[in-house]
């Protein structure tokens, strides 16, 4: 029988009998920690997740990634409704663009609930240019007091802001919290009313708090929610690669490790430690 028919019969390409299948020596380990920091970093998708192998010894790139990603059907479901936006004339939008680290600080506050069904409320503070997570406040209430204490401790350690960015809430638009913002020197930046869009470096943050951390949690108690998501705010600042800053974190903590250890300290609460393999060459 000839070579094409036997082919065609089998529906193999003839290049299978004429070529050997070359394999890497490296695929299944590599496969094996990509599946590995899936299950440890479940809501990252493929190129956070190369760059968490290329800190840790991996030579890859991205398109080898993604091929492993999509052999092995792991998928990140993404769900991002579409919002309108308030436009001048001109096509710009009326806001205070940041152009420098502690240029505008972003505010905003996160509800979440323990296990007992109470409500906890989070004041998340920002760097709209670093991109780190600066600080949290984190109690079942939160008015003006603990707005002006969760800054005034923020700013001791990093210096004053030149704009601080913040919605029209109470917390943020209360007399006091106004006078003490012109006492050191800041100016306020809120965003239009009904328009969470302006604040949007901080929006997206919020919405990465609740997707990698709040969503997958069972919290039992205020001081439980206080530790995980202190451990989580270290994680973010020093450990997750960042898409705005080329896949590195705002404020690592080692840049280059030779083993992962960065990979799991701290890690993501409920996370398992992850011991790559050495790489093979």
């Amino acid at each position: 029988m000839l070579e094409r028919r036997a082919c065609a019969v089998l529906r193999q390409p003839r290049s299978t009998q004429r070529k050997p299948a070359r394999g890497r020596d490296d695929e299944a380990a590599l496969t094996a920690d990509i599946v590995e920091l899936a299950k440890a970093y479940g809501r990252y998708g493929y190129r956070r997740i190369t760059a968490l192998l290329r800190h840790a010894g991996w030579m890859v790139n991205a398109k080898r990634v993604q091929r492993i990603w999509r052999r092995e059907g792991l998928k990140v479901p993404q769900k991002q409704p579409k919002r309108g936006r308030l436009w001048l004339n001109d096509g710009s939008c009326v806001r205070v663009c940041a152009e420098r680290p502690n240029h505008v600080s972003a505010d905003d506050f996160v509800e979440d609930r323990t296990h007992d069904g109470r409500k906890y409320r989070m004041l998340n503070v920002i760097d709209e240019v670093t991109c780190e997570y600066l600080a949290i406040g984190i109690d079942r209430k939160l008015n003006s007091t603990t707005v002006i204490d969760v800054l005034s401790d923020l700013f001791i350690l990093r210096g004053v802001p030149d704009h601080i960015r913040s919605d029209n809430g109470p917390e943020f638009v209360a007399k006091a919290v106004r006078d003490w913002i012109g006492a050191v020197a800041a100016e306020t930046a809120y965003i239009e009313p009904g328009s969470p869009w302006e604040n949007g470096y901080c929006e997206s943050f919020n919405s990465k708090l609740r997707d990698e951390m709040l969503n997958g949690e069972i919290f039992y108690s205020l001081k439980e929610a206080k530790a995980a998501i202190e451990a989580w705010r270290r994680h973010y600042n020093e450990v997750r690669p960042h898409s705005s800053l080329g896949y590195r974190p705002p404020a690592p903590i080692v840049l280059f490790p030779e083993r992962p250890a960065a990979l799991t300290r701290p890690a993501p609460p409920g996370a398992q430690p992850l011991a790559l393999r050495p790489v093979m060459h």
